[in-house]
């Protein structure tokens, strides 16, 4: 009885097998996603500053979609772009709530 030779699918699965990879072989499936802070841009969208509210949900939704195409250094900046327009975003509406109830209870009185 002779043996014959490994084919090159046998080899091809020894490759990809997970004692294979190493940690030098990190591939974009290994690289955890970056936060696209969506959550924190639907919240603001219940905030009185529509345009800029608007604009970090935009942002959010732009870094996730570039997660999506492998680009993981732009939807990092997207993130952090969205984080602080959003905060912006709340904090300005909470400015127009304060104000306009200022004005309201001060014509009242």
């Amino acid at each position: 009885m002779s043996q014959s030779a490994p084919s090159s699918d046998f080899k091809r699965a020894l490759d990809s097998s997970p004692e294979a990879n190493s940690e030098n072989d990190k591939t974009e499936e290994d690289v955890p996603m970056p936060k696209n802070y969506l959550w924190l841009a639907i919240v603001s969208c219940f905030c009185p500053a529509y345009p800029i509210n608007i604009v970090a949900l935009v942002f959010s939704i732009m870094s996730l979609n570039s997660y999506n195409d492998g680009d993981i250094e732009g939807s990092k900046r997207l993130g952090r772009n969205a984080k602080w327009v959003a905060f912006a975003s709340i904090i300005i509406g909470l400015l127009i709530i304060a104000i306009s109830c200022a004005v309201h209870f001060a014509r009242k009185a």
